[in-house]
Parts: C-alpha cells; sequence; structure tokens
C-alpha cells in the first residue's frame, strides 16, 4: 500500500508540473528558457478541484426563507418530526442545524418505501454537510469542501474619470478594484492623486465553480501609473508561508499609515494655518484634511493602535482618537455614528472600519475631519511621509527577485491577442 502511495504522489506531483508549464505558456508569449519561472504563481493551482456530487431527480430540494425556522422547513417539506428529532439528536452530526440562513439549500433524498434516507445542507458554496441514514435508523454527517478552479487574468485600463468606473470598464469585479486600491493605498492617495490618463495593469485569479464565475481570486501582480510616476507590486510567499504584496526591489507595500480614511473620495479642504471657518465665521488654522463623502461611507484607521477617545463633543461630533505606539495619534471627527466596539482602550488594525461619515458637531455637511499628530504637533496628512514596514528577508532575497523578474515581465510582455481568448 506503501508502494501505491508513493506512485500515485508522484502522478500527482507530474500533473501538477503539467499544469504550471501550461499556465506560463499561456501567461508568456516568449522564449520559454527567458521566461522560465522556477517557483509556482501560486501552490494552490496543484490542488484537485472538487465537484459536488450530483442530485438526482429523486432528491428534493428547498431553500431556507426569511425567518423560518428547522421545524418549520421539514414540517412544509413534508417530513416528520421525528426524522428531524434523530439528526438533532445523533452524537454522529455535528454541525447545529437550528442556524439556518436565508438562502440556504437543503434537499431530501426519500428511499423506497418513502422514508427519509439523506439530508444534504449547502452551508455555503463551498461547503456542504450530508446527512445519512444508517441501517440501525440513526444519521452519520460527512462534511464536504471544495475548491473553485482558478484561471489566471489579465486586464489593464486607463483612467478618464473616476477610478472605479474605469476598473469596471476594464472588467474587474468590485472586489479586486478595492484590492487594488488597498494594495496601492499606501503610496498613492485615491481622492486626490488621480488624474485622467493614469492606467493600471494587473494579472490575478479568476475562480469557477461548475464552468460559472464564482469571484475572484488573488492578484498576483499589478501597475499603477499616476502622474508619470509608476508604482509596480508583487504577491509572494515566502518558504514560512507568510503572504505580502511587495515593490520589485523588496519593499513591503505596506506603511506604518494609510495614505487616506476614507476611499475615492475627494479633498474638500486641505491643511492649513489660515482657513475661513464656515460655521463659525472667522478665520482660524485647519490642523487637518477634510474628505467631502457621502453620509454613511466607511471610516478606516490608517494605522494600528489603541483608541484613547470615542465620545462626542460640539466642535468635533462623534470623533475617535486612536495612539499609534509612543509618538503618533489620529483623529477621526464628525462621524454620523461610531462602529460597534469602538470605544475607549479598544485595539484596532490598520484597515478596520471605525465609523461612518456624517455631519455632527460644527460642520455643514457630511465629510471626515481627519487629523494626524507626532508628539502632539499637527502634521499634514497629505505630504508626510511614512515609515515602511520589514522588507523581503535576506534570506529570501534571492527567491524573491527571480519570481518578482518573472511575473512583473508579464506586465509588460503580455500579448494584445491573448486577452480577447482569456475573457470568460
Amino acid at each position: 500500500m506503501l508502494r501505491q502511495f508513493s506512485q500515485l504522489k508522484h502522478h500527482i506531483i507530474l500533473a501538477a508540473i503539467i499544469i504550471i508549464a501550461v499556465i506560463i505558456a499561456l501567461v508568456s508569449s516568449q522564449d520559454v528558457s527567458a521566461k522560465r519561472i522556477d517557483i509556482p504563481l501560486d501552490l494552490t493551482i496543484e490542488e484537485k478541484v472538487h465537484s459536488w456530487p450530483r442530485l438526482s431527480d429523486d432528491w428534493i430540494s428547498y431553500e431556507v426563507q426569511n425567518g423560518e425556522t428547522l421545524s418549520e422547513l421539514f414540517d412544509r417539506a413534508g417530513i416528520p418530526a421525528s426524522e428531524l428529532y434523530k439528526i438533532l439528536h445523533s452524537k454522529e452530526v455535528t454541525t447545529d442545524l437550528s442556524l439556518l440562513m436565508p438562502g440556504q439549500k437543503i434537499h431530501f433524498l426519500r428511499g423506497k418505501n418513502k422514508s427519509i434516507t439523506s439530508v444534504r445542507l449547502d452551508t455555503s458554496p463551498l461547503s456542504l454537510s450530508l446527512f445519512s441514514k444508517t441501517e440501525q435508523g440513526r444519521y452519520i454527517e460527512e462534511k464536504l469542501t471544495r475548491k473553485p478552479e482558478k484561471v489566471l487574468r489579465y486586464s489593464e485600463g486607463t483612467i478618464k474619470g473616476a477610478f472605479f468606473t474605469a476598473g469596471e470598464n476594464a472588467a474587474l469585479s468590485q472586489q479586486t478594484i478595492m484590492g487594488l486600491a488597498n494594495i496601492f493605498g499606501w503610496d498613492i492617495d485615491f481622492s486626490l492623486d488621480i488624474r485622467p490618463g493614469d492606467t493600471f495593469k494587473v494579472i490575478y485569479y479568476q475562480e469557477y465553480l461548475d464552468g460559472v464565475r464564482f469571484r475572484d481570486g488573488s492578484i498576483l501582480a499589478a501597475e499603477f501609473t499616476t502622474q508619470g510616476q509608476t508604482h509596480r507590486t508583487v504577491r509572494y510567499t515566502d518558504q514560512e508561508g507568510k503572504t505580502d504584496y511587495y515593490s520589485p526591489d523588496g519593499h513591503s507595500m505596506r506603511k506604518q499609515f494609510l495614505r487616506s480614511p476614507v476611499d475615492f473620495t475627494r479633498i474638500s479642504s486641505h491643511f492649513t494655518t489660515r482657513r475661513f471657518h464656515p460655521v463659525l465665521n472667522r478665520f482660524r488654522s485647519h490642523r487637518g484634511t477634510d474628505y467631502a463623502a457621502s453620509r454613511g461611507t466607511p471610516i478606516k484607521a490608517t494605522g494600528d493602535g489603541k483608541i484613547i477617545r470615542a465620545n462626542y463633543s460640539r466642535s468635533y461630533g462623534n470623533h475617535v482618537i486612536i495612539k499609534h505606539g509612543t509618538r503618533y495619534t489620529t483623529l477621526y471627527a464628525h462621524m454620523s455614528k461610531i462602529a460597534r466596539k469602538m470605544r475607549t482602550g479598544a485595539s484596532v488594525k490598520q484597515g478596520q472600519i471605525i465609523g461612518y461619515v456624517g455631519s455632527t458637531g460644527l460642520a455643514t455637511g457630511p465629510h471626515l475631519h481627519y487629523e494626524f499628530r507626532v508628539n502632539g504637533i499637527h502634521k499634514n496628512p497629505v505630504t508626510i511621509k511614512f515609515a515602511d514596514v520589514e522588507p523581503i528577508a535576506r534570506k529570501e532575497r534571492e527567491r524573491f527577485d527571480q519570481y518578482a523578474s518573472n511575473i512583473l515581465s508579464n506586465l509588460k510582455t503580455y500579448p494584445k491577442t491573448q486577452l480577447a481568448k482569456l475573457e470568460p
């Protein structure tokens, strides 16, 4: 048996190598020796794609309705309450069936005498629980999961108005558009820096279930050119399994602070020592940056830290102040409401939603007032330079350089003739 397992393992590895070779051939039009990628783009591409067991005509399917209980669903399906009792009290069943969600599907299989022999609950598009009735009349549970099929994609676009619109025109999902903004968000302020004529390129995965597009997967490499400056990034997994995005020279794309606390908005008032206040009707310093945005727009913490104030004041309205280490604090004001669990003493992570845009306090309309302080002194958050986080480790450098060089070259050489073939 060990020998058979060894042979099977050998065949799986050989098949994986063939799959990777096909991907490389699709991505590159240049000489194979010049474009050889010794490190797989994504090792998960080697994993077998599983399909659900097919439902025959003997199965009866129901969709969980809003507010419907498990007993009500069984009653609607004409299944005796005794069968539900057996499932719920079986020692071999671990799934809590009482936690049904609207939209989930449950299927029943009847035997020759019309009695239930199996129950299947589709808990998500990627997981299900199968409850099978034994000869002794009790139920046992088998949990099944599957992975989507991954297809490599390339997209590019030119911004004419809004970045989000340009992304949609390039057939990117909202998930991938936001992914690009998050990756480059430490270097590019998408509310201030974007100009018509700016361009972007991206290599990413699309995931399919049963031949139908399910969602976009990870971004593998991307390029963003704004105001004549080009930023590039690579998704890299080191030998210890840690995955992050890096610039071609090995620096992490992540910085200590995000460039902007809100997505895709415009700056309505800049940091200045002299501004006419529309409510107080007098000139005074404006020691932060105002972002005009619709009421309810999510506000993100720009860095890791601990909340030292989360309350209401006459001037700032609903506001949050976060302390980041010993030197930095950030303030977010005029919120319509503070997010749940965002209270004094709570720890927050960079990018975590801490509140929503509003117009509380001394504000004439919905916007976010954002302040950045270093050792208690106000700094312009738009122009201040933020420190990088850890770069690529020295022991990873050669491996990273080889990988980054190969994958980024595809952003330059990806043939236009292949784009049409890659569209779903």
